[in-house]
């Protein structure tokens, strides 16, 4: 396969800049990285040979008719564009004056037609005082085709008060530039760096300016490894909260002597490999962690037992680890032993769809969590709590002692693998006290038969009506029972109150107070009566 010769002559250039291999462009809508410049015989002219970030743009990997031309990541991730096709952007200032003077005067000129009468555009001369360019705090030059910084300290005349600076989905291709840019905007605290392509400076910290205050930092979709972010994390001393999904992440290493102050790490939508994530178990500030959709399958913490608490990631509180391939509930069990778990997000997971009801999922999750207040951003209240904990001492209360559990202390010898898959259970008694014989709940195998309930429906203020027996899954809403009860007491536009009593508990009468929860929240059973009410 021939290599052609990349060296073209300078009057071929038509313009170009003389860096523009490894340059951004932008085409028709979308960005790209310039891999190679020269002729593509047969055709005359000079040609851009382009890695598309979206891939579905090109056609081929560099290779045309039998030539290596370039190389891309990606299959289809390249193809050819004629130079004036292509925008090789514009310097920040360019971009600036656009965003923030030219449009503003546009809308300034403008009158507008409103029926038969033209109105002039009255009162936007406040705006346009606090978009003065030298006034502000944010801002966003996002998709601006912004690929460089200007003359030499015009920034820091331009704009010295930026705050926060959104240059997402622009045309920069090196931390060079984006450092000549920050550096001279020395309150800058947020920086969205988003959707853009930057090689890895060789001296991190030559500037050591560019990022001294900086607190927030996004690098989403950034094709970016683990490793070229270690590498870039000396430049960003006092970072708190870095936004790293849909990268290229698949194995974290040890951040030494970086990062220490990151309080939030966003993790998601990188093809992590399993295990991997123990490696920033260390972190000593890290309060929340996001590894959704990351292919999460197992998490262990090998430095505490069952029941005990791990000194792994001492400050997180906020774990999000919706759409992975958590299937076994050991799992759940290792995240008990996180010291300092409030917030748990666990959604569309394996182990929770399995659960023949999503109701019965959550409450195991909440018993096996024992500090968790929040749970898939549903608030966890005290009587949600103590519900989810009885439920599940009977649930398992039979596994319990037929493993060596006993209600006298003395002989409460449950076996060591009792103890692994239940680690909060022997806790869990003696809040509550071991559950009794009748409250003992055997694991039916999944049938609709064994969800049944058979509940008898009764009028206490209203003697002369019959009452009813119906069966009804232990699933059913409570808002979804009383439609039912409308259809068959016939009661027109009656507002329902619903109690429940059971033979377990003579002379107890229970309110039924919530109309989203299933009838199994409420601890209803097979036989029991429910009191129907209105007004």
């Amino acid at each position: 396969m021939r290599v052609p010769d990349q060296t073209q002559p300078t009057t071929m250039n038509e313009g170009l800049p003389s860096d523009a291999v490894g340059r951004r462009v932008a085409c028709e809508g979308e960005r790209g990285t310039v891999r190679f410049v020269g002729t593509v015989p047969p055709t005359a002219g000079l040609w851009l040979g382009v890695e598309w970030d979206n891939p579905e743009r090109g056609k081929h990997d560099g290779i045309h008719e039998g030539v290596h031309y370039f190389t891309c990541r990606h299959p289809k991730g390249g193809s050819f564009v004629r130079p004036k096709k292509a925008s090789f952007g514009v310097d920040y200032l360019t971009a600036i004056r656009r965003r923030y003077e030219t449009e503003v005067q546009q809308v300034l000129g403008e009158e507008i037609q409103i029926s038969t009468r033209t109105v002039e555009m009255v009162g936007f001369e406040a705006i346009s005082e606090k978009q003065k360019v030298e006034n502000l705090t944010d801002v966003s030059l996002r998709l601006r085709e912004v690929s460089s910084p200007g003359p030499a300290n015009e920034i820091r005349n331009t704009t010295p008060h930026v705050l926060m600076l959104d240059l997402c989905g622009n045309l920069l291709c090196c931390w060079d530039d984006v450092m000549a840019i920050t550096e001279q905007m020395e309150k800058l605290k947020e920086l969205q760096l988003s959707h853009n392509r930057l090689r890895v400076p060789s001296n991190p910290t030559v500037r050591p300016r560019a990022f001294s205050c900086l607190r927030v930092l996004s690098l989403t979709n950034c094709a970016l490894t683990w490793l070229q972010l270690l590498e870039c994390a000396p430049m960003w001393p006092l970072l708190e909260e870095l936004y790293v999904s849909e990268n290229d992440i698949t194995e974290l290493q040890r951040p030494n002597n970086v990062l220490q102050s990151l309080t939030v790490l966003d993790l998601s939508t990188n093809p992590l490999v399993d295990g991997t994530v123990l490696s920033i178990a260390e972190l000593p500030r890290l309060e929340n962690l996001n590894m959704s959709k990351t292919g999460l399958s197992t998490l262990r913490f090998d430095d505490a037992l069952p029941g005990c608490k791990t000194a792994m990631f001492p400050a997180l509180k906020i774990l999000a680890v919706n759409s992975n391939n958590i299937s076994e509930w050991w799992v759940i069990n290792e995240l008990e032993k996180l010291q300092s778990l409030v917030r748990l997000s666990c959604r569309q997971n394996p182990l929770l769809s399995r659960e023949r009801n999503p109701n019965t999922a959550v409450q195991l999750l909440i018993a096996r969590v024992g500090r968790l207040e929040t749970l898939n951003r549903w608030t966890i209240l005290p009587e949600d709590r103590r519900g989810a904990e009885l439920d599940y001492c009977k649930m398992f209360g039979l596994e319990w002692l037929a493993s060596g559990g006993h209600r006298d202390p003395q002989q409460n010898r449950p076996s060591a693998e009792f103890t692994a898959q239940h680690p909060r259970y022997q806790s869990l008694i003696q809040k509550y006290g071991a559950p009794e014989d009748s409250e003992l709940k055997k694991q039916e195998p999944f049938a609709l038969k064994n969800q049944l309930l058979s509940i008898t429906f009764v009028c206490p203020d209203e003697t002369d009506r019959k009452s009813v027996v119906k069966k009804l899954p232990d699933s059913m809403i409570v808002q979804k029972v009383k439609g039912l009860l409308y259809r068959l007491l016939k009661i027109p536009g009656a507002e329902l109150k619903l109690s429940y009593t059971s033979s377990k508990m003579e002379g107890k009468e229970i309110e039924i107070d919530n109309d989203l929860k299933p009838l199994q929240f409420y601890s209803i059973e097979d036989g029991d009566k429910v009191l129907v009410r209105w007004l």
